[in-house]
């Protein structure tokens, strides 16, 4: 009897197959958004397994089914993994960022990170920061901005100004970026803040780099063509002459202006244009924000000293060395010393206010900054200008550079209000301090100078005349000197009064006539010495007094005592009239020292008139000539023989003297004229008829009346009769 086989339901059976089919479902995320993810199905390895005999085989009919039952649960799997994959969704797309679109999110991080510190810094906790990828993408696209701006060809700052603002927001943000980084570093030091800080420093660096060389070239390259030369104080003319040259002197001596306007305003220098200043002006507050103001202070500095220098040097101003200044020649130094004065004196009123208005247009939200450049810019050029002229302070004294002193005084003494009104506080009181120094220096020297001037007329004492009794070089030198003196009288009337601090050995005492004489005291002042010892009016009085004693020794070197006086005569005429043409000299020696001058003239007409014409009139007189009521032919004779032949003396004599005042060259003809003329007439006309008509008439009357009248006028013409 054959065993009767189990055969399993199917039903079973298909359960058992869909548990071993079913397993895990993989999808590979790895594959890009386009491509189908894969799938990887695993068999269930704990599946229940039937268990059948060795010897046991199963029917064909059965097989068949069990395969037909596989393929349909096969199917029916792939059914599910298909609908499962269609339910998985896609990743998300990337998303495309702009330095705009980024720079909102950037704000809006940064404000956060300001409100967690706040925040955790009162709880006292230890702040923990992840750092989003957009703040990564935003110093991508910030580096490609920099990239794209610095580059060869690029445009210049300004020429589109929403470029400008846009790279200003964005540093900005990379600044404040930095900010709070940095404050979150000690809290948590962790390398990725690390790295994100040195990436933020790096980025900074390079647009602050960027930035300062696009200041650098705005302030190079950016000034005005304009000549600053024409745009000079026109006071200040460089070309016009200052005073105490012994030639005529303009009328403009190159003052300080007061508050009136020129031609060319004051604005011209330094030479941008109000576009140019505010797009400096902008960088300067980008690079000061973002930390860098000391590089943007160093660059400001570097071009506008370098500015500053070529002005100088197209006014014709070098930097000159004390010891060049010990080395030149009076000829070169008073060149130097003219272009000083013209250069200080533009300095003060055009190019130090504005450098100091540039300054504050840049730095308009630093005024201290800008306060401390203009200081350090101007304050080098100012210990430049004071170092000549304490050099010029201790040269060699020499009376011709009395004038370029009290000009450079002046120029100092003027400048000290204005300066003050320029410079902050602290630097205006320092610089006060040296140019009052310089201007006293200067002031000493001098008045050092002036007095020398008494020692230089002292001093000569040469023993050769002048031909014809003509005036003195060393009258004319010292009148023509004292005359563009006294054009700086206020000036030296302030440098006596405040630096009259020379101790002086041989001029301290009043001058005395060198024969022994009395003091001369003729001051309109009344000359009182202890209260005007150091005014200039006192030392004018003196050199006067020392003059007019000089000139009366010399006056005793002449034979001829006629002579003497004419040459006393010309000499304090020339005086005089040099007085009346200076109403400071005038007003300075006063009209009693005038009218004693004047006093003294006429006594050395007297003077001559009774040394030449009185023994010629001695041959006209009466006395001797007649006997019992007769007249002595013989005497007659002899009288008119001397009176030609000493008139013939004196026309030969006298009219090679020189009288070169006309005034007084009339003067001297006509008074001698009336007292000659007639007297010669009378007597000509009363004893005439006692000569014998004819040959003896002519023999002893050489000249007529009219003749004697027309030989005076001959006389003083400078001209040797042979």
């Amino acid at each position: 009897m054959e065993k009767e086989k189990t055969v399993p339901e199917k039903s079973a059976s298909f359960s058992g197959k869909e548990e071993e089919i079913t397993g895990r479902v993989v999808i590979d995320a790895a594959a890009g958004a386009s491509e189908s993810p894969k799938v990887v199905v695993e068999p269930k390895t704990d599946s229940p397994k039937v268990e059948s005999k060795p010897n046991e085989t199963e029917p064909d009919q059965i097989k068949e089914e069990k395969t037909e039952d596989n393929v349909d649960e096969t199917e029916e799997n792939k059914e599910i993994i298909k609908d499962q994959v269609e339910e998985t969704p896609p990743p998300p797309p990337e998303i495309q960022y702009t330095l705009e679109t980024v720079s909102e999110e950037i704000d809006e991080f940064i404000a956060g990170l300001s409100a967690k510190k706040e925040k955790d810094h009162v709880e006292n906790v230890v702040v923990t920061l992840e750092i989003p990828d957009f703040v990564w993408k935003f110093l991508d696209l910030f580096e490609e901005k920099i990239a794209e701006l610095d580059h060869e060809g690029k445009l210049k700052w300004g020429q589109l100004p929403e470029n400008d603002k846009s790279f200003s927001e964005s540093l900005d943000r990379v600044s404040k970026l930095t900010q709070s980084f940095n404050e979150f570093k000690t809290d948590n030091p962790d390398q990725n803040h690390s790295v994100i800080i040195n990436r933020i420093d790096g980025i900074h660096h390079r647009a602050m780099s960027y930035l300062g060389d696009e200041f650098r070239s705005m302030l190079e390259e950016s000034k005005s063509t304009t000549n600053n030369q024409d745009h000079l104080d026109p006071k200040c003319d460089p070309k016009a002459d200052v005073k105490g040259k012994q030639e005529a002197v303009p009328a403009d001596q190159c003052p300080l202006p007061e508050s009136e306007s020129t031609e060319e305003p004051v604005d011209v220098f330094p030479g941008y244009t109000p576009e140019v200043i505010s797009n400096l002006n902008k960088i300067a507050k980008d690079m000061i924000s973002g930390g860098y103001e000391f590089e943007c202070g160093e660059i400001y500095m570097t071009a506008r000293r370098y500015a500053f220098d070529e002005s100088l040097n197209h006014l014709g101003f070098e930097k000159v060395s004390i010891d060049d200044v010990q080395k030149m020649h009076w000829e070169a130094l008073e060149r130097e010393i003219s272009t000083w004065i013209k250069t200080f004196r533009q300095c003060a009123t055009v190019y130090f206010p504005g450098e100091r208005k540039l300054g504050e247009a840049v730095f308009s939200d630093h005024p201290l900054s800008s306060a401390s450049l203009f200081s350090n810019l101007t304050r080098g050029v100012m210990i430049q200008f004071l170092n000549f002229a304490e050099a010029l302070a201790i040269t060699k004294r020499s009376a011709e550079k009395l004038f370029k002193f009290l000009d450079m005084y002046e120029a100092l003494r003027d400048s000290i209000p204005v300066l003050g009104e320029l410079f902050p506080e602290e630097c205006a009181n320092e610089l006060k301090t040296e140019t009052t120094t310089a201007k006293s220096r200067l002031g000493e020297a001098a008045i050092s100078i002036f007095v020398d001037l008494e020692n230089s007329i002292k001093s000569d004492t040469g023993k050769n005349t002048v031909p014809g009794g003509a005036v003195h070089p060393l009258t004319r030198y010292t009148m023509n000197y004292l005359k563009y003196v006294c054009e700086y009288k206020d000036t030296l009337e302030q440098v006596f009064k405040d630096h009259y601090k020379i101790e002086r050995h041989d001029s301290t005492s009043r001058p005395r006539n060198y024969e022994g004489g009395e003091e001369h005291n003729y001051s309109g002042g009344g000359g009182n010495e202890d209260d005007s010892q150091s005014s200039f009016t006192t030392q004018l009085v003196r050199v006067m007094d020392l003059l007019d004693s000089n000139l009366e020794s010399k006056s005793k070197l002449y034979r001829d005592i006629s002579l003497s006086s004419i040459f006393m005569m010309n000499n304090g005429r020339y005086i005089l009239q040099k007085i009346k043409g200076s109403s400071e000299i005038h007003d300075a020696m006063g009209n009693t020292w005038c009218r004693k001058k004047s006093s003294d003239l006429r006594n050395y007409h007297k003077n001559y008139q009774r040394e030449t014409w009185s023994r010629l009139l001695g041959c006209l007189v009466l006395e001797g000539l007649m006997s019992n009521g007769k007249v002595l032919k013989p005497v007659l004779k002899e009288r008119f023989k001397s009176f030609n032949a000493m008139f013939d003396e004196i026309h030969k004599t006298q009219s090679s003297w020189v009288v070169s005042d006309d005034q007084l060259q009339s003067e001297l003809r006509v008074s001698i004229s009336a007292v000659v003329t007639p007297a010669y007439r009378s007597f000509v006309g009363r004893f005439s008829q006692y000569l014998d008509p004819g040959r003896q008439t002519e023999k002893y009357i050489k000249y007529q009346p009219e003749d004697i009248e027309t030989y005076i006028d001959e006389l003083f013409d400078g001209k040797r009769k042979p």
